[in-house]
């Protein structure tokens, strides 16, 4: 992919370069080509100051140090000047075949020694003088993919009232979906960048994973479902403007009191989460849409069913029992495991459906004090809203795998929501409390094994540290007295002390 571009002024290189950092990553190299003066340091050091999000900081030229690594920012980023390089093992010292694994590069006078055919590179010829600057931009791999999609962006923006506004990197998973801040003036809005899931290899019944657990598939289902959840008076982020082909929206931005923050600095949660409590029982309270209709097409919200919960929970088997074990689980152990869950999971099929938003804890909370009643909770990341029992969120929320939530808190709360609901009659208490220690199980069963999985496949070892606590919610769940032969397998196959030790 190639593409000719001409900037005015230093200015509009430097947003360019800003723009072009939105979409780095590790092991993304960025060569710099031009003669003295071109502006490849301008370039250079606008694209490292846009990585710091806003941390002043000082970006010296690395002429004489030759290398300037930068590991604050929000990606690693590694800075080289090879004018003076004079042979590979001059480069090989200074560790760029590290440097290239952890870091994305911005290198200027590549010509000099580096390899031009990493796979991930970005080169940008640079020429002129005066005001402007001409650059000849040459993209392969993940940086073809980020041109293409910015050049979207910025159409998609062109067609809205933001086409102006300055963008910055929120978060995402530079794979799938990721979310920009747009900023025009003292208005902040939200950019969701969700291109349609791509399909991953069968992995059962001739499906891939997300297929048979109803993950979302586009930006569809985030329009459809916030769109009745803000109909019905919740705080979903609103919709402003969106395009469903390309995967792109508008979205409001509800801030970043968000209750996993707030609790790691310690502030009191009572009233919060109570609210946010209030809000599961009210939702259960309703009767729930199977189908939304979203521009002349129905988007169809899937059942959590038994395919679905048994898919999750086999994630355990396949990836933390390896993580614990170093070898697979022997056929024996597996098929009285996925015999146990065809016991209970079905028990969870029973009562009203409502929708389950299988993502309702503390990354996906916001705290809007501002607002009143139930419309104090912000609620995020619902694309994966299923139909489903109303314990599932509930218990999301309660055995949070992040953050410590005092049990005794949680039996509380756990009472308000029994309390809430005790008029409702859809609600038995003695079913709901089944419902909840299977559905709590099951879920800390498919954490362990997503945790195990993030780190073996993903190399993201940080999240084997929540690892106790999840297992701490799965004893609890598992010491219910209808869940006893489930308790037995777990302290068989897989005792708390080990699970805890993983």
């Amino acid at each position: 992919m190639q593409l000719i571009r001409r900037f005015e002024s230093a200015a509009a290189l430097e947003d360019y370069a800003a723009e072009l950092s939105l979409f780095a990553r590790p092991g993304m190299v960025v060569l710099l080509k031009g003669d003295l003066g071109t502006g490849k340091s301008t370039f250079a050091r606008a694209f490292i100051r846009a990585l710091a999000q806003g941390v002043e900081f000082d970006v010296p030229s690395p002429t004489f140090t030759l290398v300037q690594t930068y590991d604050e920012t929000r990606v690693p980023v590694a800075h080289a000047d090879l004018y003076r390089i004079g042979s590979a093992q001059e480069l090989d010292e200074l560790g760029f075949g590290d440097l290239m694994a952890t870091h994305v590069l911005a290198v200027e006078w590549p010509e000099k020694m580096l390899d031009e055919t990493h796979a991930d590179r970005l080169l940008i010829e640079l020429s002129g003088s005066g005001n402007h600057r001409d650059a000849v931009i040459t993209a392969r791999g993940a940086w073809e993919q980020a041109l293409a999609r910015n050049a979207a962006i910025n159409g998609f923006l062109a067609t809205t009232r933001w086409a102006a506004a300055e963008r910055r990197f929120l978060e995402g998973d530079a794979s799938f979906r990721r979310y920009e801040t747009l900023h025009r003036g003292h208005e902040v809005a939200i950019l969701m960048d969700m291109p349609a899931r791509p399909d991953g290899p069968p992995v059962k019944y001739g499906k891939p994973y997300s297929a048979i657990a109803h993950l979302a598939e586009d930006i569809r289902a985030v329009i459809a479902v916030n769109g009745v959840l803000c109909e019905r008076g919740y705080s979903a982020p609103k919709t402003e403007a969106y395009d469903l082909a390309q995967g792109f929206a508008v979205m409001e931005d509800l801030g970043r009191n968000v209750y996993g923050r707030m609790m790691r600095e310690g502030q009191d949660m009572g009233e919060p989460m109570s609210a946010a409590v209030a809000v599961l029982a009210d939702m259960a309270s309703r009767e729930w849409p199977h189908g939304v209709p979203l521009d002349g097409q129905t988007y169809r919200v899937p059942p959590y069913d038994v395919e679905a919960q048994l898919i999750e929970v086999d994630l355990l088997p396949s990836w933390f029992w390896p993580h614990l074990n170093g070898a697979p689980i022997p056929p024996a152990a597996l098929a009285e495991f996925e015999a146990l869950w065809m016991e209970f999971l079905p028990l969870t099929q029973k009562g009203r459906r409502v929708w389950a938003l299988r993502d309702y804890h503390s990354p996906n909370l916001l705290w809007l004090p501002e607002r009143k009643g139930l419309n104090r909770v912000g609620i995020i990341d619902t694309q994966d809203a299923l139909m489903g029992h109303p314990a599932y969120d509930l218990a999301s929320m309660l055995q949070d795998a992040r953050v410590d939530i005092d049990f005794g808190f949680a039996d509380a709360l756990y009472e308000q929501y029994c309390a809430l609901r005790r008029d409702d009659p859809s609600f038995d208490r003695t079913e709901f409390d089944v419902a909840y220690a299977i559905l709590g199980a099951q879920r800390a069963t498919k954490i362990l094994g997503i945790f195990a999985r993030l780190s073996k496949r993903d190399g993201k070892h940080g999240y084997l540290r929540h690892i106790p606590r999840v297992s701490h919610y799965l004893e609890r769940n598992l010491a219910h007295p209808r869940l006893a032969t489930l308790k037995r397998w777990f302290d068989t196959h897989l005792p708390a002390a080990r699970r805890e030790t993983a």
